[in-house]
């Protein structure tokens, strides 16, 4: 089956409006990543407005900058969408990147009711599949899944956890989920992520596992958001389940973090009020069972604001001088049964896995192993010795 992503399903509903800004590697012996933004349905090299995408978001008027840029017309976006899912990320032929570069790629968990009573099943299933429909079934009938009411760390979540340490079901998920310390983790070291159009790994030893469909956000080093993407923070339930010392092996795999298809810069028509109310639609193609699972969530269900998850990441404790992409949490886990009655759902090689919101557009990618899809071999150092050699720093 040929792989294609679409312009119109990429681009948000507002496109012609939108300061849209991205990552595109350009072929040939001077060639290299290059800073683009988007007009007109084509790319537009703004590669002399910074070097890197952490350099751009470090300007306080990075948005105005872009928008008045004129920058060299690289051709249709149509054709850097097929382009990237015919042949990958090849160095020899010109493709999307990774929105992000340099910043080094955070991530909350457990910032949502329903994604958080899976991590509570997943730590009793001691991460087997099978287990996942009794325990559901148990653990809502005892805490609901509807926590979104609660504030983390709250007079009224303290009671609840009080009352789940006597009926024996607390768990460290719901001390994140609940408790007045957010969870935030690494899910990927800069460079590492995949854009739009290519394939997500999986760790070719999990069995259960899932995309996590999130709001990114792009948050410059003084801490300020100023823009945002969408993420596939794919996960390995067996593993995490298992151990939650394996945190690091479910996240962090060749592939496994997805940040596209372009970062939304803040502006006057784009802003995090628009994000606070967001809505993010997944859907699962499956390549070779008909399967389709499609699902739907609001950020406004979140039960940390983004702003206050920022705070928790970076701040007086925590600096990160080229700045941070922080996923927000996975608003939902799929568990619409696929193989078996009541197995849950799990990806096969091959799964098409869209997350879309209407004004970020659409994040596509095609699910692999993670030792058998494009190695990860073009880090920081690869990139300076690029772009030295360019003459562009």
């Amino acid at each position: 089956m040929q792989r294609t992503v679409t312009v119109e399903e990429t681009l948000p509903i507002d496109a012609a409006r939108a300061v849209l800004v991205g990552r595109a590697w350009l072929p040939g012996e001077r060639g290299g990543p290059t800073l683009v933004t988007v007009r007109e349905h084509a790319l537009v090299d703004i590669g002399a407005l910074a070097p890197t995408m952490a350099a751009l978001l470090e300007r306080d008027d990075a948005a105005a900058a872009v928008r008045n840029h004129a920058g060299a017309p690289l051709g249709p976006l149509a054709d850097w969408l097929d382009a990237t899912t015919a042949h990958g990320p090849d160095p020899a032929q010109r493709h999307l990147l990774a929105p992000n570069d340099l910043q080094v790629v955070k991530a909350a968990g457990v910032t949502f009711a329903t994604s958080m009573v899976e991590r509570v099943i997943e730590e009793q299933a001691r991460g087997d599949p099978s287990r996942a429909h009794e325990l559901r079934r148990r653990v809502v009938a005892e805490v609901g899944d509807d926590l979104a009411a609660i504030r983390p760390g709250s007079p009224p979540a303290m009671r609840l956890k009080a009352m789940l340490i006597e009926q024996k079901l607390w768990s460290q998920y719901l001390e994140v989920g609940i408790g007045p310390d957010a969870e935030i983790f690494t899910k990927a070291p800069p460079m590492a992520s995949v854009g739009t159009g290519v394939e997500v790994g999986l760790h070719p030893g999990s069995s259960w596992n899932n995309p996590e469909p999130e709001v990114v956000l792009a948050v410059s080093p003084r801490g300020a958001v100023v823009g945002a993407a969408l993420g596939n923070d794919v996960n390995l339930r067996d593993f995490e389940g298992r151990s939650a010392l394996l945190l690091g092996k479910a996240k962090d795999n060749n592939g496994s973090c997805a940040i596209g298809p372009f970062i939304r810069l803040f502006d006057a028509h784009f802003g995090i009020d628009d994000l606070r109310r967001a809505e993010i639609a997944l859907t699962v193609t499956g390549a070779d069972d008909g399967f389709v699972l499609q699902g739907a969530s609001s950020m406004s269900r979140i039960s940390r604001d983004p702003l206050e998850l920022v705070e928790h990441a970076m701040g007086c404790h925590h600096q990160y001088p080229d700045g941070m992409l922080l996923f927000c949490g996975t608003m939902f886990a799929p568990i619409q049964d696929r193989d078996a009655p009541g197995a849950g759902f799990t990806h096969h090689l091959g799964d098409r896995v869209a997350i879309a919101s209407d004004k970020l557009g659409t994040l596509v990618n095609w699910v692999g192993h993670s030792d058998r899809i494009a190695p990860w071999t073009f880090g920081a150092n690869a990139l300076m010795r690029n772009l030295a050699r360019r003459g562009l720093i």
